[in-house]
């Protein structure tokens, strides 16, 4: 149900009470009718200040409401000596519209004109040809419509403001939902890889720890060097949590040898190759080569793990690939699902070729 212009009803009320009071005091006089005159405008006035909480608290239904308001006005109207009051009647098809609809509101409308036009026969001899009273009831059926078109106004403007608030909450709503998003991205992405490097440099350390204490030294070297990387990038992202752009490397280059220099060795051969000119750090083919080399290392088996980059006029392209034993590309992870959506935002291109034979992930970005 919508809510009526609250300052209407006051503005009739007013206007009413002050051209009653001084038709009174310029005419017969101030006497009891005039004094409860007065106390049945108060009375309607304050019956439209507590309603709304009335309403809202359901101690009183709507309909009993708008009956007694009738009421009032009808009271109104039978002690009020000057005849204004009957303007307040344009208030029922008004308040009405709010409160049933506009069906109700216009027949509301109607019937009030069809009353006035009948009190008049009733007590008014003759008043079709008395152009006083014409003009009275011509006023008061413009008076009707105006009311009826300013409620339908009304109504249709509460009805888009809520339409906008209902929008701006799903904006909302979306926009958090997308913060979240990127930051798990961000987790997965950067923590995942660094914590499977660490997983693999362990492991290379242990296995060469009697062998090879100079390799087994430098696998928990890397390892302590990917636990740092990680505990950077999370403070970067927490520090942020603004656009990806602003945590984007300083250079694809160093940040993707460092990836490579970091995970190469043991029974795994890592190369990176690189050709073009780079125009400017792209934060998504660094967290593509982050997947690609966590997928290749933790669940293909490769012994043999390529990263090229190749920069053009155009944009940039990114493969990892790997001679693993492949997956099926409709069983794709969170990592890998992430990522898609991650290089859709950049208006980039991602493909997978996987098989038994091993795996080519293809990234394009444009600058």
């Amino acid at each position: 149900m919508s809510r009526p212009v609250p300052w209407i009803p006051a503005v009739l009320y007013g206007a009413v009470l002050l051209g009653g009071v001084y038709y009174a005091v310029i005419g017969p006089g101030p006497g009891a009718r005039t004094a409860a005159f007065a106390a049945l405008l108060s009375a309607l006035a304050a019956l439209d200040l507590c309603e709304p909480r009335q309403w809202r608290g359901r101690r009183i239904p709507a309909g009993a409401v708008f009956v007694l308001r009738v009421l009032l006005l009808c009271a109104v109207a039978a002690v009020d000596e000057s005849g204004l009051s009957r303007v307040l009647f344009v208030l029922v098809p008004f308040l009405a519209f709010f409160a049933y609809g506009s069906t109700v509101a216009i027949g509301l409308g109607v019937g009030c004109v069809a009353a006035l036009a009948g009190a008049f026969t009733l007590w008014v001899p003759h008043w079709q040809v008395r152009a006083e009273y014409i003009s009275d009831l011509l006023m008061f059926a413009l008076g009707v419509v105006l009311a009826l078109t300013m409620a339908a106004v009304a109504v249709r403007e509460q009805q888009a403001r809520t339409r906008l608030e209902g929008t701006l909450a799903q904006v909302a709503e979306l926009s958090a939902a997308r913060e979240r998003n990127r930051l798990a991205r961000e987790i997965h992405d950067s923590l995942g890889h660094h914590l499977t490097a660490i997983g693999i440099q362990l492991e290379k350390a242990e296995a060469f720890a009697s062998l090879d204490p100079q390799g087994s030294a430098q696998a928990v070297s890397h390892a302590r060097w990917s636990a740092n990387r990680a505990l950077d990038e999370v403070r970067a992202s927490v520090r942020t949590l603004g656009p990806e752009s602003e945590s984007e490397p300083a250079g694809l280059a160093r940040a993707l040898a460092d990836l490579v220099h970091h995970l190469d060795g043991g029974s795994r051969r890592i190369t990176l190759d690189m050709s073009g000119a780079e125009r400017r750090p792209l934060l998504v083919l660094y967290r593509a080569a982050q997947e690609g080399l966590t997928n290749a290392c933790r669940h293909s088996d490769a012994t043999e793990i390529g990263v090229n980059v190749a920069y053009d006029g155009r944009g940039a392209r990114l493969q990892v690939i790997d001679n693993g034993s492949g997956f099926d590309s409709v069983d794709e992870g969170f990592g890998l699902t992430g990522l898609r959506e991650r290089v859709r935002l950049a208006g980039g291109t991602m493909a997978i070729d996987s098989s038994a034979g091993g795996t080519v992930l293809t990234v394009g970005v444009p600058w």
